[in-house]
């Protein structure tokens, strides 16, 4: 994931949800500098205790964050915007979509889902998982489902499959946000 995620000095990464730092500490030895955002009171007081360099420590919830002005903060400096992270499967949906209000700014997100949402993201039309999800996000990004993990990579195994998607958003999206919000009424229809 790292490799793919390919860190550089001058990019701008915020990591949702980092957990006990498997993504964290390789992204950071290769950043100048990474945001980390994360609701759990415990994991923010672990991370603020390591007072690593370049490491700034975000307090809240994912699904409420805004997104859209952390990248129009971060593009006025120059390089890279991107937003990476192991999602939590309970909220991925609802947290893809809250994204979607900043892709206009964002370079790249890169994410380990539940396998099931990923084929649903990357579904064809006309097939038995093409969705609401396929729709909506593929109208705005272009997304590839790039590994999938076993749950014997993670300790304690969860009881699905994950995957890690890739999504880079269209250069070809044209929508006002009124004709935005009339797709989603139609497609949620």
């Amino acid at each position: 994931i790292v490799a793919l995620i390919n860190p550089s000095a001058d990019m701008h990464i915020i990591e949702i949800g980092p957990g006990l730092g498997a993504l964290t500490l390789p992204l950071l030895s290769n950043l100048d500098h990474l945001d980390l955002l994360e609701i759990d009171r415990d994991l923010v007081a672990f991370w603020n205790e390591k007072n690593l360099k370049g490491l700034t420590v975000i307090e809240g919830d994912a699904l409420k964050f805004d997104f859209l002005t952390w990248a129009q903060d971060r593009k006025t400096k120059q390089g890279l915007c991107k937003v990476v992270g192991n999602l939590p499967y309970n909220i991925s949906s609802p947290l893809l979509f809250h994204l979607v209000a900043a892709a206009s700014h964002i370079d790249e997100q890169v994410f380990m889902l539940q396998a099931e949402v990923v084929e649903r993201m990357v579904a064809k039309a006309g097939g038995s998982e093409f969705s609401r999800l396929s729709v909506m996000l593929q109208a705005r990004y272009d997304m590839e489902l790039v590994l999938e993990v076993p749950p014997e990579a993670f300790d304690p195994q969860p009881k699905v499959n994950s995957a890690v998607v890739r999504m880079i958003p269209r250069k070809d999206f044209s929508l006002s946000n009124a004709q935005w919000k009339s797709l989603e009424k139609v497609v949620a229809a």
